[in-house]
């Protein structure tokens, strides 16, 4: 690696960030803040980016002190930490001004958090944005030192893929005619999800798969040396096909084994731990379970719709408790540290318990059946009485009412209504 390359990439990111036309999201920057931004690829970690420096440049920056580097190029291949300072020297043989510096997946560099906490320490003004979850762990975390705020970058919110397809919400809108509409583009974003690159293509399946290739193959196969890569890609397969109900890891081997192929307890966790920090999926513990089940039995969810979608048939009660979870998990579990978001599963089966706000969530795509209705309820109920709840609701797809029994309320509300209303 040399200063060349470097000046290179610095002129070509202060033309990229230029020319780029941006639909600003909804995400406020502090003002003196260094921030590290964590998510899955493509969900607009980048354009977060693009959206900071413009910022700065209306505030009065210029252009010669913003530096963009993407670790994904192709020239920064083999690259090692020690190669970090280039990038500084590269910019300072530019301009005469300090640089503002904006790294994009710079988790591709082994040991990044050095140069983070020294850029810190120096008091430069840095935006650094990964795709691998391991960014936010306690020991980053602790290298780190505080010094930079970091947060979890999703795809849109429903909210959010409204507004970029220019549809903007008035104070009556359920009552108007854009509600119409509203339910028709829902069905785009329940069935495909919400990244926001995904808005430009008509085969949106094609584009999915891609992305799905290129996280798993890029992301965890190579990253984490996976030699085993049939059995993974069958486990990632058979938790999208059971993604509403609990596993634990033994019975994943098993349906693993039974195809044939070897695996073991042990690379399984290894194998969905390193799913977990691609950010292609989270998991939930059972807030009913002992600790040694709330390691190995959990409910496992995609982080968007979509990519769980290119993977089933009669998706619809999948996409919708998956969509629940997403936006409960953005929500409630935001801190991975302490989260408050879990299911409930003993004696009675809760979809969603978040016990600190005393709320319980059932996802259910119809309730007209008899038999659904009275299940879906009476877990309800039933967790009241060992729980007292302030707020039941039960997710559906398009049915909405109010169910009274004696203190408890539960709301039954049309799962595209709840996401604009929360």
């Amino acid at each position: 690696m040399n200063k060349e390359v470097f000046k290179t990439l610095i002129k070509e990111g202060q033309e990229e960030i230029k020319d780029i036309e941006l639909y600003p999201r909804h995400f406020s920057f502090e003002e003196e803040g260094r921030y590290v931004l964590v998510g899955i690829r493509q969900a607009g970690k980048s354009f977060l980016l693009y959206q900071r420096a413009k910022m700065l440049m209306q505030a009065g920056h210029d252009i010669k002190e913003i530096v963009y580097i993407n670790f994904d190029d192709e020239r920064l291949l083999g690259m090692k930490a020690e190669e970090f300072d280039l990038i500084l020297q590269a910019h300072a043989s530019m301009y005469e001004c300090k640089p503002i510096l904006f790294f994009d997946e710079i988790q591709n560099i082994e040991g990044w958090e050095h140069f983070a906490r020294r850029l810190a320490n120096q008091k430069y003004s840095v935006f650094i944005t990964g795709s691998n979850a391991k960014m936010l762990s306690r020991d980053i975390a602790t290298t780190l030192g505080a010094r930079y705020f970091d947060e979890k970058v999703f795809p849109y919110s429903f909210a959010e893929y409204l507004e970029a397809k220019g549809i903007q919400l008035e104070s009556d809108w359920m009552y108007s005619k854009l509600r119409n509409n509203i339910q028709l583009q829902f069905d785009d974003y329940f069935r495909w999800g919400g990244f926001p690159e995904l808005l430009l293509y008509r085969n949106k399946r094609h584009w999915l798969n891609g992305l799905y290739e290129k996280i798993l193959l890029g992301d965890v196969i190579l990253r984490n040396n996976v030699k085993n890569d049939q059995a993974l890609r069958l486990a990632v397969k058979r938790l999208a096909e059971n993604v509403r109900q609990p596993i634990a890891y033994n019975r994943l081997v098993n349906m693993i084994k039974s195809t044939g192929l070897s695996a073991n307890t042990a690379s399984m966790i290894e194998y969905i731990r390193f799913v977990k920090d691609s950010c292609l999926m989270f998991t939930l513990d059972n807030f009913a379970s002992k600790f040694s089940e709330k390691e190995t039995v959990k409910k496992h969810y995609f982080i968007d719709n979509g990519l769980l979608n290119i993977f089933l048939n009669d998706a619809d009660p999948a996409l919708l408790e998956n969509l629940c979870a997403i936006t409960l998990y953005k929500r409630y579990n935001n801190d991975d540290y302490s989260p408050q978001l879990f299911f409930y599963n003993r004696n009675i089966e809760v979809d969603f318990f978040v016990p600190s706000e005393q709320l319980a969530v059932q996802a259910s795509y119809s309730i007209r059946d008899e038999e659904t209705r009275k299940r879906e309820v009476n877990a309800l109920i039933q967790l009241h009485a060992a729980h007292p709840l302030k707020k039941a609701i039960i997710i559906t797809y398009d049915e909405e009412e109010t169910i009274e029994h004696q203190d408890l309320n539960i709301q039954v509300l049309p799962i595209w209504k709840w996401l604009l209303l929360e």
